[in-house]
């Protein structure tokens, strides 16, 4: 959303002491205690736009006529590139998230945060002098009352290049002690805001690739080769039916296109249950779904629901012809142990899952195709279900010297 690069033409970004000067005589102690909160209450703030509500309500105290407030703010993100908040008086605190793609890239294009981020300088407009087409958002501010427009350039030191904003329907607009104060605390700001953005990004990041309870370990200091966290859970293991052929023909662009749709249908199904998706394996997945307190069966009761929703959904992405051609899934359902942790040599580590009761489901999901059967549960898991799972025998299991007692969910019963 927000442009990238090196901040080197970026006065107003950098604090060299001198906005001292210009501060009104009497406010200086304020706006000093400003900065000193930004950097304690504020940083900790849970949310970003009780920062900045928090910023336009001081500065209203200092005697500043802050009327509208937003921040454009880079993000490092699957879903969006960048995230808008926005403060008015009348409304109080909203956000907006702005997706990947050509909307937002023109949306910028048309916004005042483009100049400022090309200038380094803060762009200072009286309203009334300025013309509706000079930027996409003058006609909107004009009808709302607004009479004077800034806009100040965040460059971050990771040469992401973000914005603030401030609008005023004071008939006198920003005097020049307003600016002043302005310009004294935006660099604390910019700071204090870089610090919760790389916090907030990392934990995005690993989010996305290690999932929600391995990323909390990380952070949490679990970062030393060979720790490993075990956890009681009912385990789900599911992959694409023949996918090499599948995708055999087809460009990388395509095949991860087939996997993405086909991880659409399994994923969502798997969350809604309260399962974690712990490791995609190429063309599958692993999914764990954790015993809560006392009820040990409502993990294999979630993990079961999930599956059969996930079956249905890739029915229906089937049915409405998203595939180029009919994919099937396999999955298998035990209950066990998982663990994971830490796994590789110098600094270079993966944070991955292993373990006997891991690789029984995995053994298990190849049994999917012998059978003929599109989900299967071994004895251990059933043992924790209500209802009346059909037996389909023991089965030898690659790598393991017993048979493992393997069941398929029972069918519902029909009605006439």
């Amino acid at each position: 959303m927000l442009d990238r690069g090196p901040p080197q033409s970026a006065p107003t970004a950098e604090a060299d002491g001198s906005e001292a000067n210009d501060v009104p005589f009497g406010a200086l102690q304020q706006c000093v205690a400003l900065r000193d909160w930004l950097l304690s209450e504020g940083a900790r703030m849970p949310n970003a736009e009780d920062l900045l509500a928090g910023l336009a309500e001081r500065l209203i105290d200092l005697g500043v006529p802050v009327d509208r407030a937003t921040t454009a703010i880079d993000a490092l993100h699957s879903e969006y590139s960048g995230v808008g908040r926005f403060w008015t008086r009348e409304t109080g605190s909203t956000v907006r998230l702005f997706p990947h793609g050509e909307a937002s890239d023109k949306a910028y294009r048309e916004s005042p945060f483009q100049t400022v981020h090309e200038t380094g300088e803060w762009l200072i407009l009286d309203l009334a002098e300025t013309p509706d087409a000079a930027f996409a958002v003058i006609p909107d501010l004009k009808a709302e009352g607004y009479r004077h427009y800034i806009v100040a350039p965040l460059f971050f030191t990771n040469g992401t290049r973000n914005g603030i904003t401030f609008a005023t329907r004071s008939e006198e607009g920003f005097r020049d002690e307003d600016v002043a104060i302005l310009r004294f605390v935006i660099p604390t700001l910019a700071a204090v805001m870089e610090m919760r953005s790389i916090n907030k990004q990392l934990d995005h990041v690993l989010r996305i690739y290690v999932g929600d309870e391995p990323h909390k370990a990380i952070l949490a200091g679990s970062i030393r080769r060979g720790h490993v966290q075990r956890i009681r859970s009912a385990i789900l293991f599911a992959d694409m039916r023949d996918y090499t052929r599948i995708s055999a023909e087809m460009t990388p662009e395509e095949a991860v296109d087939l996997l993405n749709i086909f991880f659409d249908c399994l994923v969502p199904a798997i969350e809604r249950e309260g399962g974690e998706v712990l490791k995609y394996l190429g063309d599958g997945l692993l999914a764990i779904f954790r015993e809560r307190g006392d009820d040990l069966g409502g993990a294999a009761k979630g993990a079961l629901t999930a599956a059969q929703s996930a079956l249905a959904a890739l029915d229906e992405a089937n049915a409405l012809g998203h595939f180029a051609q009919p994919v099937a899934a396999g999955i298998a359902l035990h209950h066990g142990e998982a663990a994971y942790g830490n796994v590789g040599s110098g600094a270079r580590l993966d944070f991955t899952v292993i373990g006997r009761d891991v690789n029984l489901a995995s053994r298990l999901a190849r049994l999917n195709r012998t059978l003929g059967e599109p989900l299967l549960m071994s004895k251990p898991f059933v043992d924790f279900l209500w209802g009346d799972p059909v037996s389909l025998g023991t089965h030898p299991l690659d790598g393991f010297t017993e048979p493992m007692g393997v069941f398929r969910p029972g069918r519902p019963p029909t009605t006439a």
